[in-house]
């Protein structure tokens, strides 16, 4: 019941104590929660910026709203969505397994045919969306990483998209911004924590069938 109890806890923090660090043995096991999540067909089409250069996150926050979690938080992750050269990911994917499972790279070909074949069926357009989805089961993780230790997180979706790809050069790079997730400590200004959570429900949100 320990987890339910910290999601409990945990709140979109709107003010962070800019004063108040994560420790980098944390950060180090929040990227380890990020590492180990389920993506389709385990491929992990995705990489994730933490973003600790203050100039870049100062450009950053008019990206964003002004939204103050950019600039203050301890730490800012960028989940960003491969949007090109996805054949070449699951190729890079059938290679890591090869290497790590000691299976001849040949011997995976029909699997990595059949998820190309699988991508072929799908417009850019929705291929973008698909690899966006995955970066959310990642971000998730995140938060909950988070919300164990205790260290505050709000998931941010309010940003030019475009803008941001410009100035970390995603779109150079076949990648694309989905979701920015500061993480740090709340301040005690923050308003917000002392607020009910509202949930809908087991009621309304669950249906036996």
């Amino acid at each position: 019941m320990k987890l339910v109890e910290q999601l409990n806890w945990r709140y979109a923090t709107k003010a962070f104590n800019t004063q108040k660090k994560v420790s980098e043995r944390d950060i180090d096991y929040l990227k380890e929660a990020i590492r180990l999540s389920a993506s389709s067909y385990g491929l992990q089409l995705y990489k994730v910026l933490l973003v600790e250069d203050k100039a870049t996150r100062e450009a950053l926050r008019p990206l964003c709203w002004n939204q103050s979690q950019i600039t203050d938080a301890s730490h800012l992750f960028v989940f960003c969505h491969k949007v090109e050269a996805l054949d070449q990911g699951v190729d890079e994917y059938l290679a890591l397994q090869s290497e790590l499972r000691e299976v001849e790279v040949q011997k995976l070909k029909g699997y990595g045919d059949f998820i190309k074949s699988k991508l072929s069926e799908i417009n850019d357009e929705q291929k973008s969306q698909w690899t966006s989805k995955q970066t959310y089961i990642a971000a998730a993780n995140l938060m909950v990483a988070c919300a164990e230790l205790e260290i505050d997180s709000c998931p941010i979706e309010g940003f030019e998209v475009e803008k941001v790809n410009a100035l970390l050069g995603l779109d150079k790079q076949g990648y694309s911004a989905s979701m920015l997730i500061p993480v740090g400590y709340r301040s005690a200004e923050d308003k917000t924590q002392h607020l009910v959570k509202v949930r809908r429900s087991n009621t309304q949100l669950f249906e036996t069938i």
